[in-house]
């Protein structure tokens, strides 16, 4: 470890920090360049540009007085407990939006990554990817510092941790869910699911619903809407492909079609004895013409009349029928 980060570290269990001076009212700007050699060429030039961030860096570095810190995946938990406590309090005596304190509050942040890598590995089981799960949890770490009071005598990690495993839960809450339900049921089912692996292995069978209400001390059709509201957790595609064991096909090919048939069902049954309460000729046109599909000349022609006469019985017939649905309905 570099000795100004060791001088900023008093005694051997990194508990104690050394007071950090002032800020200085002259800023040192040695390193940055000459303003008459800041052209747009060495501006939009990477490696101009780069050693111009560096040498900013370097600058507010020296103004704010900060002990030494080594690459950050080099700091072990006590440095980096010791060395946040001293951002801290020169975080404190800095004004919010400047340039000092947006530095001094990224470097706490990069400095307590370890902290989010650690709460993120708890959760490695889940399907989302760690990438994504870390980034949340650094934001969890930016809010547990911005909340941070020093004086209050508790140590950060202590503070952020809770703060960034609530930020991480919250996440797989509002988003790992298919469909989105009451927060109120997503709770339920991880107690349905708890509930449920302590009797399965206690009765050594899957638990009734009524078991697992007087389990809960709530009642069975609560149990049945969590239940129900599990079902939202996970959407399979209707492409899946089934078990090797399964016979049957995909999802999409078993699932059925809309019979449009049913619309006119209840008619039909309707239907069904006033037809049989008209006189056979009458029945026998009906029978012809929507049955056989046949044209009002063919059904004259089977019948020896003529085909006006055909559609004066037709529109009786029809006509009865109507009537007959409308006195009963």
């Amino acid at each position: 470890m570099s000795p100004r980060l060791d001088n900023g570290i008093s005694d051997p269990a990194h508990t104690q920090v050394a007071t950090v001076p002032a800020v200085p009212e002259q800023h040192s700007t040695d390193r940055l360049p000459d303003s008459q050699s800041l052209t747009p060429e060495t501006l939009t030039d990477p490696a101009s540009a780069e050693q111009i961030a560096e040498a900013v860096e370097a600058d507010l570095f020296d103004q704010l007085q900060l002990p030494e810190i080594p690459p950050y995946d080099e700091v072990g938990p006590l440095d980096a407990r010791a060395l946040s406590k001293t951002l801290f309090e020169r975080l404190e005596n800095l004004e919010e939006g400047t340039h000092e304190y947006a530095y001094v509050r990224n470097t706490l942040v990069e400095l307590n990554l370890a902290l989010v890598k650690f709460a993120a590995s708890r959760f490695r089981s889940r399907s989302e990817p760690m990438e994504d799960i870390v980034q949340v949890g650094t934001i969890g770490l930016i809010k547990a510092i911005d909340r941070f009071e020093l004086n209050r005598g508790v140590e950060f990690p202590t503070f952020a941790m809770p703060t960034i495993v609530g930020e991480i839960k919250r996440f797989f809450r509002d988003t790992s869910w298919s469909v989105r339900v009451p927060r109120r049921l997503q709770e339920l089912r991880l107690d349905l699911a708890k509930a449920g692996d302590e009797l399965a292995q206690k009765l050594d069978r899957a638990p009734t619903p009524e078991e697992l209400a007087k389990r809960l001390n709530i009642s069975s059709e609560e149990v049945i809407e969590g239940m129900a509201a599990s079902n939202a957790y996970t959407a399979s595609s209707l492409d899946a492909q089934p078990e090797e064991d399964d016979t049957e096909g995909a999802l999409a090919d078993r699932i059925g079609y809309e019979d449009h048939g049913l619309e006119g069902i209840e008619y039909v049954e309707s239907l069904k004895p006033l037809i049989a309460e008209l006189p056979p000729r009458d029945r026998r046109i009906l029978s012809l013409r929507f049955v056989a599909n046949m044209t009002q000349s063919e059904i004259g022609e089977e019948l020896g009349i003529s085909q006006m006469h055909v559609s004066r019985l037709l529109s009786r017939t029809l006509g009865k029928l109507r009537k007959g649905l409308m006195i009963e309905e």
